[in-house]
């Protein structure tokens, strides 16, 4: 036996909704809160019928916000329709930032920072002799290839497990 209230809005997010907008004192009855769900309910399912068939006649298979909009839009709901595209662009503004922080952090943790320093020196000891480039990871330093030209020496630096590398490591 299928439960008529399956396929509803559930009345506790309704009921909240209701209460956002009305005065703090006001108290909604049992059965106001029924009658909303069951109008908010069958308001949706005419506008997403509107859209799904509109899919159906391009023959896709998903129902995206841009088609609700459309359907507000046929359906004669202008006000809504304008309302929730703008909701819309601004929710896809917010994911397009939130996407490209999230890549900007994954590129800071692979980021690399260059230590300019004197060939076999120290990390903390910087002299005058012909400089190294150590790149430390954010994870540590190690030691990795090295390159050598006339003036300058690069050491390429691995991630490790955080310890300053050894005279001994830096000249092996």
């Amino acid at each position: 036996m299928v439960d008529e209230q399956d396929g509803l809005l559930p009345i506790a997010n309704v009921g909240r909704i209701m209460k956002q907008i009305l005065p703090q004192r006001a108290k909604i009855s049992k059965e106001a809160k029924q009658t909303m769900q069951e109008c908010a309910t069958e308001f949706l399912s005419f506008v997403t019928a509107e859209a799904s068939d509109k899919c159906h006649k391009e023959n896709r298979k998903t129902v995206n916000g841009d088609d609700i909009c459309w359907a507000l839009s046929a359906l004669g709901f202008d006000n809504y329709a304008q309302a929730t595209i703008r909701y819309l662009h601004k929710y896809r503004e917010a994911e397009r930032d939130k996407a490209a922080a999230n890549a900007n952090n994954n590129n800071q943790n692979k980021a690399t920072d260059i230590i300019i320093m004197s060939s076999g020196q120290e990390m903390n000891d910087i002299g005058d002799r012909a400089p190294s480039i150590y790149m430390a990871s954010q994870q540590g330093l190690q030691v990795g290839e090295q390159t050598q030209t006339p003036d300058l020496e690069f050491r390429m630096l691995e991630k490790g497990d955080g310890a300053k590398p050894s005279v001994d490591q830096e000249h092996n």
